[in-house]
């Protein structure tokens, strides 16, 4: 079984290189693959430094021209995986903001039958850790605005730390995705969900990164309450999944 984990950087020095320690020395076999939009401190130089010493098998880099968004980064590493037949593709931040551990609860749920599992911040037993509260409104606010407006039976919709069984990839159009932040979260569950797949949260807490800095902002945020709508409104007219998916 193959197992890839996927992780977008931009400006992370500080944090890459602990990371890829720490999850290559976990008890499962995890791939990784770094996405850097062209990092001015040089977080994809100690990547490819770790590639050539210690991971030349098991750790991978791709170098895009600059910030394109953390969605393309994605769904360009989901192409990689796919064309490498990985069988379970994780989504993970860079900044340890996502305890490693918890990889390993993602796939032992994911073995249990389950096509998506998503790390919950907002379910009994998650939390998060060191946030201001106009961050945690956003967030929390965003996820209750699309369960109300889409009726997607997850409590955080707005995750980012996520494993998908190839199946739901392989099953989606993954060139018509092209939201970023909490739109690319919020879709990618939505369209697994209303292609009858398997959804499962499990409980983990978020700590806000120490070091390194956050790249949200609040046109990511409005993108992403203007798209939950549309994406409702697309389907309720029979034209989202016909354009969204490969299932036809």
């Amino acid at each position: 079984m193959k197992l890839l984990v996927i992780i977008p950087t931009y400006n992370e020095i500080e944090n890459i290189e602990k990371l890829i320690h720490y999850i290559f020395k976990l008890p499962s076999h995890f791939d990784i693959l770094i996405i850097d939009d062209n990092s001015p401190d040089g977080t994809a130089q100690i990547v490819k430094n770790l590639i050539k010493t210690d991971y030349s098998t098991r750790l991978h880099i791709i170098e895009r021209s600059g910030k394109l968004g953390l969605g393309t980064a994605y769904i360009l590493g989901f192409k990689w995986g796919l064309e490498r037949n990985y069988n379970y593709l994780f989504e993970m931040d860079a900044d340890f903001s996502h305890n490693p551990d918890d990889l390993e609860r993602l796939i032992e749920t994911a073995k249990k039958g389950y096509d998506l599992v998503v790390g919950s911040r907002y379910i009994r037993g998650g939390g998060i850790e060191g946030w201001p509260l106009n961050r945690w409104i956003y967030s929390y606010g965003g996820s209750i605005f699309a369960k109300m407006v889409t009726f997607l039976p997850i409590k955080d919709t707005t995750a980012g730390f996520v494993c998908y069984h190839k199946n739901v990839l392989n099953k989606m159009n993954l060139n018509t995705l092209n939201q970023k932040g909490y739109g690319f979260q919020i879709e990618m569950k939505y369209l697994a969900w209303k292609l009858g797949f398997k959804l499962k949260e499990i409980p983990i807490t978020f700590k806000d990164r120490i070091l390194g800095t956050s790249k949200m902002n609040n046109s990511i945020i409005y993108e992403a309450f203007y798209n939950v709508v549309k994406m409702q409104w697309t389907y309720l007219k029979g034209q989202y999944l016909k354009n969204k998916s490969n299932q036809n």
